[in-house]
């Protein structure tokens, strides 16, 4: 085989290397986990039960707002996180008041609270969740 050929072998070998890990790199469905801003993966953030999603490290947060009853489901890529020994501390805040909410669990994955609250448009809320490991803090903004 002469240079020229070798070399034109050994270039189009690297060329499909370069290919392929290009392509492996694209195979987590146009994600990066290293650049995710605060572990949020805004594709993942759909509601399944007409709340408010938040996600931090790949766990679905979903807040379920009313006057009368304050609800956090908890799904891990799409399944359900058992909640049986979970707790949740909630923060309400508004422009004119704190106040704050504790939530226990209510069914298979989710989180609940009944009695009167208040949730106004813009109210921010701050849950605290414990699953088993240390707590996790996820945000959320009524609308």
């Amino acid at each position: 085989m002469k240079f020229h050929q070798f070399a034109s072998a050994t270039l189009a070998v690297l060329a499909m290397s370069f290919a392929n890990i290009g392509m492996t790199a694209d195979d987590h469905k146009g994600h990066n986990h290293e650049d995710k801003k605060g572990g949020e993966h805004a594709h993942d953030a759909k509601p399944m039960y007409g709340g408010i999603v938040s996600v931090v490290k790949d766990v679905n947060y979903e807040l379920v707002v009313k006057p009368d009853t304050i609800t956090l489901y908890i799904t891990d890529h799409g399944k359900s996180v058992n909640t049986k020994d979970a707790s949740a501390t909630l923060t309400l805040l508004s422009a004119s008041d704190k106040s704050e909410v504790k939530l226990v669990p209510a069914d298979e994955n989710k989180l609940q609270a009944k009695g009167t609250f208040k949730v106004d448009k813009g109210t921010k809320v701050v849950a605290s969740v414990a699953t088993g490991s240390k707590p996790q803090s996820v945000r959320f903004t009524l609308k």
